[in-house]
C-alpha cells in the first residue's frame, strides 16, 4: 500500500492536471465563440452564392460543365482535415480511421492511384510515420483559416481535375452540429452533381418560385455567369468547411477537456478516501505500540 507521503504527492498532482485542463476547457469554449463567429459571418455569403447559383440552373436543364463530367475512377484526390494539436478526444482518431477505410475501398475497387492532400499536422504526421506519400502540407490553414489559402488549394483541385489528372476528389472532416456532436463526414467535391444538390433544395426552391419567375435580362449570358460562379461556390466550399473542422476541434477539445476535469474530481474523491484511511490505520498502529510499550513496562 502506498505512503501517506505518496498518496498526498499523488493528491497534488492530479489537482496540478485539473487546473490545466479547467483553464484549456475555457480557452477552448473561447475559441469556438470565435469560430461560430466566423461561420455565421460567412454562411450568408455562401448560401446566397448557391441561391443564385442553383436558381440559373434550375432553368438550365441541359447544361453541361467539364467540371461536372463523370469519368471511369482511375485516380482520386482525398482532402482530408484534422486539427494541429491533441487533447481533443476522438477528433483525430475518427478521421484517421474513415480515411483508412476510403483508402481500403478505393483499393478493393482497383483504384491504386490515390493523391491525399493532408490539411493539419495530425493527419499529416499519422501519413507519414505510416509512408503514405502525400501532396504538400496544409498545417498553416488550419491554424488560422483564410480564404486566400482555400482559393490556392481549390484552384489546384479544379485545374487537376480538368487536366484529368484526378477523376474524383473528395473531402474527409469534421462537421460541427453542436457542442456535443461533431461527426465525421465524406463528401464529394469534384465531378459537381447538380442533380444531388437540386434534391436537397427541393424546399427552398419552392419558396422562390416566385422569384425564379421572374424574367431577368442578364449580361453576358447566362451559361458564361453560370460558368464564373461554379469556381466561386468551389472555393467557398472549401474555406467553409476549413471554419467548420476548426469549430468541430475547439467544441471536441472544450468536451473532452471537461471529461477531464470531471475524472480528475473523481480520482481526487477516491484519493482521498485513500489517505485518510491510510492516516486513520497509521494512527491505530501508533496507538497500538504506544500501549503495548505501556503493558510491557508494567
Amino acid at each position: 500500500m502506498a505512503s501517506l507521503k505518496e498518496v498526498k504527492g499523488r493528491i497534488a498532482s492530479v489537482k496540478s492536471t485539473q487546473k490545466i485542463t479547467s483553464a484549456m476547457k475555457m480557452v477552448s469554449s473561447s475559441k469556438l465563440r470565435k469560430a461560430q463567429s466566423r461561420i455565421e459571418h460567412f454562411l450568408p455569403y455562401e448560401e446566397k452564392l448557391k441561391d443564385i447559383l442553383d436558381n440559373f440552373l434550375s432553368s438550365e436543364n441541359d447544361f453541361a460543365s467539364p467540371l461536372t463530367e463523370q469519368r471511369e475512377i482511375k485516380s482520386v484526390a482525398i482532402i482530408v482535415l484534422s486539427s494541429n494539436s491533441s487533447l481533443c478526444g476522438a477528433f483525430n482518431h475518427n478521421i484517421i480511421r474513415m480515411l483508412a477505410e476510403i483508402r481500403n475501398s478505393y483499393a478493393a475497387q482497383g483504384v491504386n492511384s490515390i493523391a491525399i492532400y493532408p490539411i493539419g499536422k495530425k493527419v499529416e504526421t499519422s501519413l507519414t510515420k505510416a509512408g503514405i506519400p502525400i501532396e504538400g502540407s496544409y498545417i498553416e490553414l488550419m491554424d488560422k483559416p483564410h480564404f486566400e489559402g482555400a482559393k490556392k488549394l481549390a484552384d489546384l483541385l479544379i485545374n487537376s481535375f480538368l487536366e484529368k489528372t484526378y477523376d474524383k476528389v473528395e473531402l474527409v472532416y469534421n462537421h460541427f452540429k453542436s457542442t456535443a456532436s461533431q461527426p465525421t463526414l465524406r463528401t464529394q467535391f469534384l465531378p459537381l452533381d447538380f442533380q444531388a444538390n437540386t434534391e436537397i433544395e427541393t424546399l427552398k426552391r419552392v419558396d422562390r418560385k416566385a422569384e425564379r419567375q421572374i424574367d431577368y435580362i442578364l449580361e453576358p449570358s447566362k451559361i458564361e455567369i453560370i460558368e464564373s460562379l461554379i469556381p466561386k461556390a468551389l472555393r467557398s466550399k472549401i474555406f467553409s468547411i476549413l471554419l467548420d473542422s476548426a469549430a468541430a476541434e475547439q467544441a471536441a477539445r472544450m468536451i473532452a477537456m471537461q471529461m477531464a476535469t470531471e475524472n480528475a474530481d473523481v480520482i481526487l474523491e477516491d484519493l482521498t478516501i485513500q489517505y485518510n484511511k491510510q492516516r486513520q490505520q497509521d494512527i491505530t498502529n501508533e496507538l497500538l505500540d504506544i500501549v503495548g510499550g505501556a503493558e510491557a513496562c508494567k
